[in-house]
């Protein structure tokens, strides 16, 4: 996938994602940062689990989830610190 494939692809995975779990975005920035990061692990998962994805629809569902549970752990992490 090109680099700017994978920041679209991220872009969308983040927003969607902190629209989710959060209920609004984090700008277009910290969307693509969440989105690319999300895709990494998304990647990394679906990759044990033995599924890949060759289009653009599945690669920002699989970056989404990805995203998801990356914010899912960020939000755990801050409720056990405070």
């Amino acid at each position: 996938m090109s680099i700017i494939i994978s920041i679209v692809v991220g872009l969308i995975a983040g927003w969607l994602a902190g629209m989710f779990v959060k209920g609004r975005g984090f700008g277009i920035v910290g969307d693509t940062i969440v989105g690319i990061i999300g895709g990494f692990i998304g990647g990394l998962v679906f990759n044990l689990l033995g599924i890949e994805s060759s289009n653009f629809l599945g690669a920002v569902l699989i970056s989404f989830i990805g995203a998801v549970i990356l914010l899912a752990i960020v939000k755990a992490l801050k409720t056990t610190a405070a």
